[in-house]
């Protein structure tokens, strides 16, 4: 980040109001039969509603609409474990875009305790308060266990969006890639450098959606993941294959698809020219890719690359998915985010991109033409057609797969 940007992001968040968010009411408060409605003694009569039967909490408050942003600040962005203190910028700015995109209303809540079962009981006890639970920035393996738990524990959607949310949009632009350069999700070969949240969950949503787990090669720091490495995780172990590579350049070296949810710098450039023909290389690491799209294409001119930065083509960006997946479970009324949810968003991301794209996202990235092809396989995230089409597709699977309380 330049010392340039590094003071306009400090001035944002400072300016003439703290922080990115503000709590306001949307009903009148402004007589004095205002206040007897809005508080007491009008407010008993939702009360004794609600206690008569409790589904009315969602007729008369907040709840069926408000999600939780929580977190223990121990995996934030690239920064690392920088607590729960240093992590409330990001959940604020998670709010924001939450409501921005999607009209979901937010409390950002941030945790000070990195043990797994003293997290899921604190979000246990605040859970009646929401519709659903976005988990965030929450390191591995520890994130995999809470969400767990939670899930079987609590009646309304829990999501931990740098898994799922990380997943779901690079399977939509990994299926469009593919589809451009020719090739199928049941015959390639790939690398995943990066084995904790997002590494592991993309895999499984690859794996759902048809890939094979003995064409994949998981690489952690250590190296190549096989069966005789000792003291794995479950997670790990599900992806644990032996086909005679150790390290990065080797797992490389003729592989269809890369994906990296790692570190800066990793891959060289030499290991991207020792990929496939027609090779797809998504190097998502923030700010700061595996390997910069420059350099990539230095030595391949056949290349499909995304990476997580909106100063390149073929952004993965998770706003393209949580606020729209939350909406449509929120409408549902789901009792969890599913399997069945999470691919009905890959395919109306995926299709979403081969649509004509509208004058409005044009004009916002100043641009006089995008259209599907190696430049663009996911959509803007300014695309206003998100809000009526993943939403809608999250709903009717939440219906069709019986999650749903409609």
């Amino acid at each position: 980040m330049s010392s340039e940007l590094h003071q306009a992001a400090l001035d944002y968040h400072k300016g003439n109001r703290p922080g990115k968010l503000i709590v306001t009411s949307h009903k009148s408060l402004e007589t004095k039969e205002d206040l007897s409605l809005a508080y007491t003694p009008g407010v008993a009569a939702p009360v004794r509603e609600i206690v008569k039967n409790p589904e009315l909490v969602n007729d008369y408050t907040i709840k069926s609409n408000l999600v939780a942003v929580i977190s223990d600040g121990s995996a934030v962005l690239g920064l690392g474990n920088v607590g729960p203190l240093a992590s409330k910028p990001v959940m604020e700015g998670k709010a924001v875009l939450f409501k921005k995109f999607a009209d979901v209303d937010v409390f950002d809540i941030e945790v000070d305790t990195q043990e797994v079962d003293e997290f899921v009981q604190t979000v246990k006890n605040i859970a009646p308060t929401f519709g659903g639970i976005n988990l965030e920035d929450i390191s591995a393996p520890r994130c995999f266990e809470i969400e767990k738990q939670l899930i079987e524990a609590l009646d309304i959607p829990v999501f931990h969006d740098d898994q799922h949310g990380t997943a779901i949009i690079i399977a939509a632009g990994l299926l469009n890639a593919l589809e451009i350069q020719g090739k199928t999700l049941e015959n390639i070969t790939l690398t995943c450098l990066g084995a904790g949240a997002a590494g592991i969950a993309t895999l499984n949503l690859l794996c759902e959606l048809g890939f094979k787990k003995s064409n994949i090669l998981l690489v952690d720091s250590k190296g190549v993941v096989t069966p005789n490495r000792k003291n794995l995780s479950q997670e790990k172990s599900a992806y644990a294959n032996d086909l005679g590579k150790q390290t990065l350049a080797e797992a490389m070296q003729d592989c269809d698809v890369f994906v990296g949810v790692a570190s800066a710098n990793l891959v060289s450039k030499k290991m991207v020219k020792s990929m496939a023909d027609n090779p797809i290389v998504f190097a998502l690491s923030n700010p700061d890719p595996e390997i910069s799209p420059v350099d990539a294409n230095s030595v391949r001119n056949d290349l499909i690359m995304a990476t997580g930065r909106s100063d390149y083509p073929n952004q993965v960006n998770n706003v393209l998915g949580f606020p729209f997946i939350f909406r449509g479970a929120l409408d549902a009324k789901a009792k969890e985010i599913n399997i069945e949810m999470k691919i009905a968003a890959v395919h109306a991301l995926k299709d979403l991109a081969k649509l004509d794209v509208p004058q409005e996202v044009l004009e916002a990235y100043n641009v006089d033409a995008i259209s599907f092809g190696k430049d663009y396989i996911i959509p803007k995230p300014f695309d206003k057609r998100l809000i009526s089409v993943v939403p809608k597709a999250v709903f009717d699977a939440a219906v069709l797969s019986g999650v749903s309380r409609l």
